[in-house]
C-alpha cells in the first residue's frame, strides 16, 4: 500500500512539475499537430489494476456450538496485480475539455483475511473478479507544449462483476458504480499518441450480500455477520494508444 501511494505521489509531482520544465524548453516541431482538432477520436488501452475492498467490521460476536463467543475481523492485507484491457472513444467539447467513454475489462483478485480475536485463528478467501466497466469521464487538458500535454480526469463508471462465486465466506453483489479521479500525460509520437494514466476508483455502493441462501454450512454465516459493509476500491495504471 505504501509503495502504491508513493508511486501516486510521485506521478502527481511529475505532472505538476512537467509544465514548468516544458516552459524552459525551446519550441520543437509538433508530431501529429492536428490530432486534437478531430471532434471524435478513438484508440485502445492496456494496463495494470490493483483491486481492493474497504471492509467495515461490525464487531458482533458469533456464538459457536460450545457456547463461546468468537470475534472475527477481516481485512485485505495486500494488493494482487491484475490486468485491464479496453477501447477508448473521446468526444471533443472544446480546446480544453473532452468526454471519454471506455468499455473496459478488469481481471483481478483480492485476498480477504479473517482473524479471530481470542484464538488468533486465521481464514483466507480469494475473491476473483472480472469487472465489466463502462466509465464516462470528463477530461480537462492543459496547454500542449511541443509533444506533451498533461491533464486531469474524473467521472463515473457503472461496473458489473461477471465472476461472483457463491458458497464462500463472503458474497458480494455484482453491480456497482465507481467514482473515478486521475491524471495523465498525452505523449505525441510521429505515428501515434500514447497516454500513460494513473486513476483511483471508489465504489459508491455497499456490495455486501447479507441474504446468504447460497451456503449450506450455517457456521459460514459468522463471516458475513462480522462485517457491516464492503465497498470496492481500485487503482489503475493504464497506457492508451490512439
Amino acid at each position: 500500500m505504501r509503495n502504491l501511494l508513493e508511486m501516486a505521489g510521485l506521478s502527481a509531482l511529475l505532472l505538476l512539475v512537467c509544465p514548468t520544465k516544458l516552459d524552459a524548453q525551446e519550441r520543437k516541431v509538433q508530431n501529429r499537430p492536428y490530432l486534437d482538432e478531430r471532434v471524435w477520436h478513438y484508440g485502445f488501452l492496456i494496463g495494470l489494476n490493483f483491486q481492493d475492498l474497504s471492509i467495515a467490521n461490525s464487531g458482533l460476536p458469533y456464538i459457536n456450538e460450545s457456547g463461546s463467543a468468537e470475534y472475527w475481523y477481516s481485512d485485505v492485507p495486500e494488493y494482487i496485480p491484475g490486468f485491464s484491457v479496453g477501447i477508448l472513444g473521446e468526444l471533443k467539447a472544446n480546446s480544453w475539455m473532452s468526454v471519454r467513454i471506455m468499455p473496459t475489462m478488469h481481471f483481478g483478485d483480492k485476498k480477504v483475511t479473517f482473524k479471530e480475536q481470542n484464538t488468533g485463528k486465521v481464514t483466507e478467501q480469494y475473491l476473483k473478479s472480472t469487472y465489466l466497466s463502462v466509465p464516462f469521464d470528463l477530461k480537462i487538458n492543459a496547454a500542449r507544449f511541443n509533444n506533451y500535454r498533461p491533464y486531469v480526469v474524473a467521472g463515473l463508471a457503472p461496473t458489473f462483476d461477471l465472476t461472483v462465486k457463491k458458497g464462500k465466506e463472503l458474497l458480494v453483489k455484482p453491480a456497482d458504480c465507481m467514482l473515478e479521479a486521475g491524471m495523465g500525460l498525452d505523449l505525441y509520437y510521429p505515428f501515434f499518441k500514447m497516454i500513460p494514466e494513473l486513476k483511483f476508483c471508489f465504489g459508491l455502493n455497499d456490495i455486501l450480500e447479507r441474504n446468504r441462501t447460497d451456503i449450506k454450512d450455517m457456521t459460514t454465516l459468522k463471516y458475513t455477520k462480522s462485517v457491516s459493509g464492503i465497498y470496492s476500491r481500485m487503482i489503475v495504471l493504464t497506457l492508451y494508444f490512439e
